[in-house]
């Protein structure tokens, strides 16, 4: 049999055209670990696919399953989540996770709710406590960086210029501003890209380039050596874009199939991202700011793939992470003069987060079950829609992201 991606389409839904890779119920009918090959059955169709030789196998509590590819729970009538991806010019299986997308241990998940009765981080005051932590996104209820933090973020700010392919100044450069994150980043970040190619307000030296990969979570990109930096380097090369010319990154923090309380799932989500952000200024020597940012919402989810409250809880963790910076962490450190430099500076993104159906305050958004595909954690169109508006009008009116953004501030 050939290797078909096309027969492995998310559950009752097709996989739009920008998406690279996404996650499927499947049934194991045989797999040969020697020859790295597996026949599934998966939407009501069998299909031979190749495994790769970096896959991440795991139990259905996320931990690594013993045996790896030779593990006896891999036999034939063994339901699994499997991440699949193109590798090259042919289908792969990055991921294999025992017990498929079932329903999560009882008070880990809100299934199909339209709400989940939480604040939005942006909502929480300094008096509010959610798990221990105070609201803002930045605490304390600010929603604003602390001055100091801001004051290094004007500093940084203003050394974004167009760089020649060599990291070089050039009045004819760009400015790379890429994406780093999984499937429904990607979803989210090629609208976005085709959003602002479109939108003659952005300065025509802003070159957008989505290296946002399907099943590349945090703990995926944590290894430097991973597939998913491959591809990065071949969506650069395919944009004509350097290494040496990115200086802005959207960074989506999640990983796949947390479980846990915050302080389990929340602090493996931090380590793995931090170890991100070091590769990434490897990866990017000349990088200078990292936007960061969490899930949309999740009560909709029909598995563990990332529902409430862990969609939710992410962004706790993007704001542990700034804090540390500003706290003066030498492992997040961003300033040459101050030691090694181990991350680019770190800033708020914009917010996704609403409580379903219940309109945020402020700008009224709402998640709506159309909003999602069959799965309910990945976007559909109009929830594509809503993400990349939001990275756009972030971009153009945010004061410090504007003036490297946009034509009328260059």
């Amino acid at each position: 049999m050939k290797f078909r991606l096309m027969a492995l389409v998310m559950v009752g839904m097709c996989v739009a055209a920008q998406a690279v890779g996404f996650e499927v119920l499947a049934t194991i009918e045989k797999l040969d670990a020697e020859n790295r090959v597996a026949v599934v059955f998966a939407n009501g169709q069998h299909r031979t696919v190749a495994i790769a030789s970096n896959v991440t196998l795991l139990n259905e509590d996320g931990s690594a399953l013993a045996g790896g590819l030779l593990s006896p729970d891999l036999k034939p009538g063994s339901r699994v989540t499997l991440t699949v991806e193109r590798v090259g010019n042919a289908p792969a299986i990055l991921g294999i996770r025992l017990g498929g997308m079932a329903a999560p241990p009882e008070g880990a998940a809100s299934v199909g709710r339209p709400t989940v009765g939480m604040k939005p981080l942006t909502e929480m005051t300094a008096e509010d406590r959610y798990k221990g932590e105070d609201g803002g996104l930045y605490g304390g209820g600010r929603n604003e960086p602390p001055e100091t933090h801001a004051a290094w973020a004007r500093d940084v700010t203003a050394s974004i210029a167009p760089l020649d392919a060599n990291g070089a100044p050039a009045a004819d450069g760009v400015i790379g501003l890429v994406s780093i994150s999984m499937s429904n980043a990607t979803q989210e970040y090629s609208r976005f890209k085709q959003l602002a190619d479109e939108d003659a307000d952005v300065a025509p030296h802003v070159e957008v380039v989505d290296c946002a990969q399907g099943g590349q979570t945090m703990a995926r990109w944590a290894d430097a050596k991973a597939l998913c930096w491959d591809e990065a380097e071949r969506r650069l090369a395919r944009a004509e874009v350097s290494r040496e010319q990115v200086q802005v990154v959207w960074v989506k923090l999640a990983n796949a199939g947390p479980s846990g309380d915050l302080q389990s799932h929340g602090k493996q989500l931090e380590q793995d991202t931090q170890v991100v952000l070091a590769n990434l200024v490897s990866f990017f020597p000349n990088l200078k700011i990292a936007y960061l940012g969490s899930r949309v919402y999740g009560g909709y989810a029909d598995g563990r793939l990332n529902p409430e409250p862990y969609a939710y809880e992410g962004a706790f963790v993007v704001r542990w992470l700034i804090q540390r910076q500003f706290d003066g962490d030498a492992d997040l450190n961003f300033d040459a003069t101050r030691g090694e430099v181990q991350a680019p500076l770190l800033l708020w993104g914009p917010y996704f987060w609403g409580d379903g159906t219940t309109p945020r305050a402020g700008d009224g958004l709402t998640w709506q079950r159309s909003d999602f595909v069959a799965d309910g954690t990945h976007p559909s169109q109009s929830g594509r829609q809503k993400v990349a508006e939001q990275l756009l009008t972030f971009f153009k009116t945010d004061p410090m992201a504007k003036t490297w953004f946009l034509a009328s501030e260059n």
